[in-house]
């Protein structure tokens, strides 16, 4: 019988990664569910497939409203669930404490309860985030699974609250329920509030001559472990596949670490125009508070499941920028963000 799994949030940058894995590397069905005005840019190419039926299929839902979450589980009987759905965005959740606090948290806690009474078998991803950790200590670093959380956003905040209800569930249910503090990961794709990918972005419209050759960026002195997308996904299916125990939980990432500038500065030298090319602190850009520490120790998972990353640090990024120069090649309209 063929396995199905279900991706909330399959339109963003992860989700997409995901079904395009599962759809080269399994034979399951892959369903997708998303909002009825989701974007469709980063899965514009399933869309035929989509279309077609071709063992990928897409639902509308919302975390917020529970009869469609409920209407989802109870049509596609899924498998396995891969929870990627969030306002994911920390600096907007500045701006917007109480969605992103109502979408994160009891979202999740309404699709937990809808696949505990439907299909309490399924193997459940909840993705949090390494951003439960927050401003850490050097002393704690690099940050295992026990390291305190100390959350700097309300983005943080929710998603304490999600890593702490997809272990709820597993404990007090025995579902198989595991989550994940991925630390940061990137790739095509990648929106244009983060950093790494504004960045890029800008650089891409200043060798188009859209915008003067100043980036503007924000606080540049954070540290992070960098790792790819595909290769983020790839962690997610072995954690599902690769004796899942309910109730676990892991931190996932990269092995290169460099500050946000040493970023900056390496995608400046890959252009062209590097010589031209000016930076500007934008105070928009910057948070109240930051993490800025973020360095993981990855010793639990990689022991557990064997996954280590496949993509350099340099690989990543000129994946990036080759992203927002095809994208902007091709006249795709930017906000100048």
């Amino acid at each position: 019988m063929t396995m199905k799994a279900l991706i909330t949030g399959v339109t963003g940058m992860v989700g997409s990664h995901l079904a395009d894995f599962l759809l080269e590397e399994t034979d399951w069905e892959v369903h997708g569910m998303c909002r009825w005005r989701s974007p469709l840019d980063n899965v514009e190419h399933l869309l035929d497939r989509v279309n077609a039926g071709d063992r990928v299929f897409f639902h509308y839902a919302d975390l917020n409203d529970y009869c469609s979450l409920d209407t989802v589980v109870d049509t596609v009987k899924p498998d396995y669930v891969f929870h990627l759905a969030a306002q994911s965005y920390p600096k907007t959740s500045f701006d917007s404490p109480i969605e992103t606090l109502n979408t994160n948290i009891l979202g999740t806690t309404r699709l937990l309860e809808v696949l505990r009474r439907k299909v309490p078998e399924a193997v459940i991803h909840v993705c949090a985030s390494s951003e439960v950790f927050g401003r850490v200590s050097a002393e704690f670093l690099p940050i295992h699974e026990h390291v305190p959380f100390h959350p700097a956003s309300p983005y943080a905040i929710s998603k304490v609250g999600t890593d702490l209800v997809g272990r709820y569930y597993g404990d007090a249910y025995g579902m198989k329920v595991m989550t994940t503090r991925m630390f940061t990961h990137t790739g095509p794709r990648r929106g244009d509030v983060f950093a790494e990918s504004t960045f890029a972005k800008q650089i891409a419209m200043i060798e188009a001559g859209l915008i003067p050759p100043v980036i503007k960026v924000g606080n540049l002195d954070s540290m992070r472990t960098w790792a790819d997308v595909r290769d983020a996904v790839r962690a997610y299916y072995m954690l599902v596949t690769v004796k899942p125990v309910a109730g676990e939980f892991y931190n996932i990432g990269g092995t290169f670490s460099c500050t946000i500038r040493d970023m900056l500065d390496h995608l400046i030298a890959r252009s062209p125009m590097k010589d031209q090319i000016s930076v500007e602190i934008d105070p928009e850009r910057l948070r109240p508070i930051d993490a800025d520490l973020q360095v993981p120790d990855t010793t639990k998972f990689c022991k557990h499941t064997g996954w280590a990353p496949q993509y350099s640090f340099e690989r990543t990024m000129g994946d990036l920028l080759e992203y927002w120069r095809g994208r902007i090649g091709a006249g795709h309209k930017q906000l100048s963000r």
